[in-house]
């Protein structure tokens, strides 16, 4: 009985900092959209979320982790696996490889939306930096898994080795070409997912 209580009481506990951390998030993105990140502080996150700022220290460390979960929130890790694991059930190469394209579009949609909180963050000092390289090698090494699965099927494309597949597929799937196709040039992102998975498929695919 003594165990079954102490069991219940810590899922209780994770699901309020659960809780905790999804208020956290939202109330941040809202103050980061209307003051800047930088003018923002802990503890206004903390009055606004009405969440003491030693909480907010222990489950985020600092701003740069609120702002590194505010980024994540973009494409949540349970829609990117779901995502991921519906591109397996293809039955082509073609159609799975579809699947990186359908990601890339979702992610910087929803990265789009988030821009406004972040205006000023291009201003910010090596540690913002260092959160993108994080995150761009944490988006290759999500590549991995499909492109062995390529490999093993024999399905690249004369002259594309693994290695060189896994960086082209990364390489395109890039911000870059999403913001310079949609934000610049006024594409869909519906036309934006057929042309990458196009692309995709032409250049890594027998």
């Amino acid at each position: 009985m003594a165990s079954e209580k102490r069991a219940y009481n810590s899922e209780q506990r994770r699901a309020q900092a659960d809780q905790n951390r999804e208020r956290i998030i939202c109330c941040a993105q809202k103050l980061f959209e209307s003051h800047g990140f930088e003018k923002v502080t802990i503890d206004q996150i903390a009055a606004q979320a009405k969440i003491s700022s030693p909480t907010i220290y222990a489950l985020f460390k600092s701003k740069i982790g609120i702002l590194k979960a505010v980024l994540d929130a973009a494409l949540p890790e349970q829609h990117h696996t779901a995502l991921v694991e519906r591109g397996k059930l293809e039955k082509t190469p073609a159609k799975r490889i579809a699947t990186a394209a359908i990601i890339a579009r979702q992610l910087y949609d929803a990265e789009r939306k988030q821009r406004g909180a972040f205006q000023d963050v291009s201003i910010l000092d090596p540690v913002f930096k260092k959160l993108e390289i994080e995150r761009e090698n944490r988006r290759y090494e999500r590549l991995q898994e499909s492109i062995t699965h390529l490999a093993k099927e024999n399905a690249l494309a004369p002259g594309i080795n693994q290695k060189k597949a896994h960086d082209i597929f990364w390489a395109l799937t890039g911000r870059d070409l999403y913001r310079m196709l949609v934000i610049e040039r006024g594409w869909s992102s519906q036309e934006y997912e057929d042309w990458l998975a196009n692309l995709l498929a032409k250049t890594v695919l027998k």
